[in-house]
């Protein structure tokens, strides 16, 4: 009896220890699940990531939010590689500081979408904060451009349901991506072109920064065009993208 009782005993453990990593690795999946940016509402408005064609074509944007100097370059190397088609998204605060900047982005022939006017997380305001930030946002960049902007990525591209429901009534299309290039960790040009280049597919959003932050951007830039250029791939804008095409979007819990 004593015998069954440690092998009972034993067994008990070790159905624990199952148990117990289960339960581990079970909240490992919902921390991952919880990372996950999901990209739209049943029957409701969706989030823009990736596009499903066919076509080897992609997207280059830059979200910008500060700073000056990080710009100008980034554009002369999309002129030299006569690429006139990228999307950027712009805070509003920052738009209001450099209108000449702005212009330049257009002048150039690039999108501009907005990034909302204060950088903060839309996902952690009320919906009234987030409405006021949306329309603050709307009438700097509409008296830049001349016409308002239909393109919002939200700051840190954080979003949840409501934040889908509030843009779409105020007449945007959230975007967020399928390719991040980590360039605004400054990881090394080598890190950023490996985070873009071996992944990239027909259809995808790439996300690129031009803040003051990045310092390794206009390096790498050039490396990442040339090399997707050289397994065939075209660009274009968010807009073009998004025409005509079938988007990838999973559903907001």
């Amino acid at each position: 009896m004593k015998f069954i009782w440690v092998f009972h005993a034993k067994r008990i453990k070790q159905l624990s220890l199952i148990i117990i990593a289960a339960f581990f690795t079970a909240g490992l999946l919902y921390v991952e699940r919880s990372q996950i940016t999901v990209f739209s509402t049943p029957d409701g408005p969706q989030a823009f990531y990736k596009a499903e064609t066919d076509n080897k074509e992609v997207a280059l944007t830059f979200n910008i939010s500060w700073g000056d100097q990080r710009l100008i370059p980034i554009l002369d190397i999309l002129d030299q590689k006569e690429i006139d088609h990228a999307t950027f998204f712009v805070s509003a605060s920052w738009a209001e500081r450099y209108p000449d900047l702005i212009k330049e982005i257009k002048d150039r022939g690039h999108s501009i979408g907005s990034h909302g006017y204060r950088y903060k997380d839309y996902t952690k305001w009320s919906e009234e904060k987030i409405r006021k930030d949306i329309n603050e946002s709307t009438l700097v960049l509409s008296e830049l451009l001349g016409e308002k902007p239909t393109l919002l990525r939200p700051p840190n591209g954080a979003f949840n349901k409501s934040v889908l429901q509030l843009a779409d009534k105020q007449g945007y299309s959230i975007i967020h991506w399928s390719v991040n290039s980590n360039d605004y960790q400054n990881p090394g040009v080598d890190k950023i072109v490996e985070s873009v280049v071996p992944v990239a597919n027909s259809g995808d959003v790439i996300l690129f920064h031009a803040s003051d932050s990045v310092k390794q951007t206009h390096k790498a830039l050039p490396i990442v065009i040339d090399q997707l250029r050289g397994k065939g791939f075209t660009f274009t804008t968010v807009d073009d993208l998004m025409a005509g095409t079938e988007t990838e979007n999973e559903e907001v819990k």
